[in-house]
């Protein structure tokens, strides 16, 4: 069964496999992150005119994105392109400016800079400038491996003359950032094509304690990615263990830390059940990325001394179970899958405190306390009632 499933992916994925082949740049495989996207090595992207990198992370295989670096050199300019695949980034480095337009219409421009958030509206002509003198690196999501298993044909993917006018039909306001702000009274709601430094945005005043103590959540609605969200909790503190289906990326935008990953068959305690060699230790900070795969659990950790800042991608993707039959996720209504305000014990997909294994609380103390940085938890009392998971 493994052998064939592998099969079945090789296929699947065979064109855009091909097409990332003949891009000519590095591609960089691994499992669940990348510390810092800025350090990888990039190479001469002659389509684009400038510099990238591909990366795959098993979890975003699963549900059909891609990942890329890219460089533009100080005072020079990426050439136009257009594509039927969504594509969303974020600057890592540098300023600039975008122009963006339909086929025959007016272009739009609007400047950007370290910490700015925007998406490429779907098979518009866009062109991004370095407006500095040193490179200017970005880093993009987008959904190409989809769009290419789609058409099964990389020049209609490229030169399709369709102008998406529902998307973007050349408004002169849709690459400023909004004050289309909302709530429902337990979360944060933004509706913007353009946020010029995410880590200095005002995201909003509702806290979204499900997760963690003193969590602000903001949904952000964007262009056709409508699963984007920030997340920001303070120094000392952790987020409770969850799991759901493939398809999240994470971006580490503020603070520093790291994050634990392990598979759901591991259980809730894999410290005291023997499985500790099995946990994933994995350390983020500004510039990171990772992306937990299909039903692995995942603990966010703050080990700085300010507010940490996450950004969180889940769109762009089909439903994993529609790429593999042989998957459930959390979109088919599998316990746990889509609960995540809900605990284990109850059916849903989080790690209480009292739940998790008291190893987890143990080593971040000993963390934080190297750095000096005060513990801002509350005490737990531990449930000490066996626990199996009944799916």
């Amino acid at each position: 069964m493994q052998g064939m499933r592998a099969d079945q992916e090789g296929r699947r994925y065979k064109l855009y496999k091909e097409w990332m082949k003949k891009e000519g740049i590095p591609v960089y495989e691994t499992f669940a992150g990348v510390e810092d996207v800025t350090e990888l090595p990039r190479g001469s992207w002659a389509r684009t005119g400038g510099l990238g990198t591909f990366i795959e992370l098993d979890g975003m295989k699963e549900a059909g994105s891609l990942l890329y670096v890219a460089e533009i050199p100080g005072g020079g300019a990426l050439e136009p392109e257009k594509h039927l695949y969504d594509e969303f980034i974020y600057v890592l480095r540098g300023r600039g400016m975008s122009e963006v337009w339909q086929q025959g219409g007016e272009k739009r421009s609007f400047e950007w800079g370290e910490g700015s958030v925007f998406c490429m509206p779907l098979n518009a002509w866009h062109r991004m400038v370095n407006g500095g003198r040193e490179p200017a690196i970005f880093f993009a999501k987008i959904n190409a491996p989809l769009a290419m298993e789609a058409f099964r044909n990389i020049d209609f993917i490229f030169n399709c003359d369709y102008n998406f006018t529902d998307r973007f039909s050349g408004e002169a306001d849709y690459f400023l950032a909004s004050e289309k702000r909302y709530d429902d009274g337990d979360r944060n709601y933004w509706e913007t094509n353009f946020i010029p430094d995410v880590r200095t945005a005002f995201l909003g005043d509702i806290l979204s304690p499900y997760k963690v103590e003193g969590g602000q959540q903001t949904r952000i609605e964007m262009a056709a990615w409508i699963s984007l969200h920030t997340s920001s909790w303070p120094a000392g503190m952790y987020h409770k263990c969850h799991f759901h289906g493939a398809g999240a990326l994470i971006l580490g935008a503020q603070s520093e830390g790291y994050v634990l990953i392990w598979h759901r068959s591991y259980g809730i305690h894999p410290y005291q059940d023997g499985n500790g060699d099995k946990v994933i230790r994995f350390y983020w900070k500004p510039g990171s990325i990772y992306s937990p795969p299909h039903e692995w659990f995942h603990q966010h950790f703050n080990t700085g001394n300010e507010r940490a800042l996450h950004l969180a991608h889940t769109a762009g993707q089909l439903p994993v179970w529609l790429l593999n039959p042989n998957i459930q996720g959390q979109e088919k209504g599998v316990p746990g899958g889509g609960e995540l305000g809900r605990g284990v014990r109850n059916g849903g997909g989080l790690i209480e405190y009292e739940d998790e294994d008291p190893e987890i609380r143990r080593a971040f103390k000993e963390e934080i306390e190297k750095k000096g940085i005060k513990f801002n938890m509350k005490p737990v009392v531990y449930n000490t009632e066996p626990f199996k998971f009944a799916y």
